[in-house]
């Protein structure tokens, strides 16, 4: 019963006795105003916290890494020796840790987004990026790869697209590469190979400061791009770039290991920038870079292909296609395709993190064998066809090629955290908020399973 009721009822000669006494009328009211004015407040605050939380968990991470050897932490040159000192040893159950402790404060900063004005959100990016810039490289030794393939070609004269890195043993950096990938050739596409030889010429140090450097400029380039496209789009800029910018997965796994799959994204962001821009020809040429970075980039252009139909959008491909291929071939020769043969052979390795892998346990296989891999790809074929006949039909272009890409990172039997962040910066543009869902889902499923052992007994 409200004010208004009460004032109506005593002026229609009810009793008194009738009517509730007036402490009651106004208790409940006044108790919802107090849990709605705490609400707010926590509300208001929510979002910051998150920001700063993530913030705080990153510099542990790089401080207690920088401090001693760690699982974490690769066999590399000790470019971030002068952070020695605030941190201690950072063991893979400290990681664990922190890394549920940056999850709950990216949920947080996802809940109380709109309490975060742009100005927060940005130096927030900034911080981020600045923190893991001046910190050694975490979790993947990728980034060796990328320089011992660019030192390959422009040191020693090998075709990194013919041989692997055990060509040149003798190469100063060779110590910094994964032995998994000590005999396999690039994997990555030819831009990428290209724009890793200058960078090869500054030394090892140098050249690993170099490849932090394309990686952040690359990172923040994608991410720049997702706020312009959620603008274009009537998004909300400040939760698209936040849900992306200070996602765990991003930031430590991503952005930590200074991978080539963000500039692939930046590339890629770029390019639906342009065709949301209506510059058709530059949009599909910008996808086309970025799958010359790294090839799975190329599934956006089929899918904005059957939705828009028109010419411009092949010729602009096909330009890009003929320079990126004569440069290709001036550089590499013939082996300048021979990265297809060698993502193929990748496709069968198996992690530990693949979801193949675990529905294999769940089902009592001891692992996944090629009729296992024969039947995830089937259905992936089938998927992704379903969603082109689902686009030629007047589907989300951006929804389609998220879910393509979610589909693709999770059938792989060597899915690696970073290939997650292939969907993500088209998942918080996308029409269909499912595919967001699914893919935040996914992640959380990840993180879920890295962290397991947290709570397994110790034995």
């Amino acid at each position: 019963m409200t004010h208004t009721d009460l004032n109506v009822s005593s002026d229609s000669g009810a009793s008194a006795a009738a009517l509730p006494a007036p402490v009651d009328a106004s208790a409940p009211a006044s108790g919802a105003r107090t849990t709605a004015a705490t609400s707010s407040r926590v509300l208001r605050w929510l979002g910051p916290f998150g920001l700063l939380g993530s913030v705080v968990c990153t510099l542990w991470i790089v401080l207690d890494a920088a401090s001693a050897k760690s699982p974490l932490v690769p066999h590399q040159p000790a470019i971030a020796g002068w952070l020695n000192g605030p941190g201690s040893e950072l063991s893979y159950r400290k990681f664990l840790v922190i890394l549920l402790i940056m999850t709950a404060c990216y949920v947080a900063a996802v809940v109380g987004a709109r309490q975060v004005s742009p100005r927060w959100l940005i130096w927030t990016l900034i911080a981020l990026h600045v923190v893991l810039f001046i910190g050694p490289v975490l979790i993947s030794q990728d980034v060796f790869q990328y320089i011992d393939y660019g030192r390959l070609g422009v040191l020693h004269g090998i075709n990194p697209f013919a041989h692997g890195p055990i060509a040149a043993p003798q190469d100063p950096l060779f110590r910094y590469v994964g032995t998994i990938w000590y005999h396999v050739a690039t994997a990555y596409g030819p831009l990428f190979t290209l724009l890793s030889y200058p960078i090869a010429l500054l030394g090892v140090d140098g050249a690993l400061w170099g490849m932090k450097v394309l990686a952040i400029a690359s990172s923040l380039a994608a991410l720049w791009f997702v706020w312009l496209c959620a603008k274009r789009l009537g998004r909300d800029p400040v939760l698209a770039t936040l849900i992306v910018g200070i996602n765990p997965l991003w930031v430590i796994y991503g952005l930590g290991g200074f991978h080539n799959d963000l500039l692939m994204d930046a590339f890629m962001m770029g390019g639906v920038l342009l065709l949301l821009r209506e510059q058709e020809a530059r949009g599909a040429a910008a996808i086309i870079l970025g799958a010359a970075v790294k090839a799975t980039a190329i599934v956006v252009l089929p899918f904005v292909v059957l939705a828009r139909r028109r010419w411009s959008l092949i010729g602009g491909a096909a330009v890009a296609l003929v320079v990126v291929g004569l440069a290709s071939f001036v550089a590499f020769g013939v082996h300048g395709l021979d990265f297809v043969s060698v993502l193929k052979r990748n496709s069968t390795y198996v992690s530990t993190d693949s979801f193949p892998l675990e529905v294999a346990h769940l089902i009592g296989l001891p692992g996944v064998f090629r009729v296992d891999r024969t039947i995830v790809r089937f259905g992936s074929v089938v998927v992704i066809l379903w969603f082109m006949w689902r686009t030629w039909r007047g589907y989300d272009w951006i929804s389609a090629s998220s879910w393509t890409l979610l589909v693709l990172a999770v059938s792989s039997t060597w899915l690696l955290a970073w290939y997650l962040l292939w969907a993500l910066p088209l998942a918080v543009i996308s029409r269909d908020r499912r595919v967001l869902w699914a893919t935040l889902g996914i992640m959380a499923l990840f993180v879920v399973h890295q962290t397991a052992p947290l709570f397994s007994p110790v034995t």
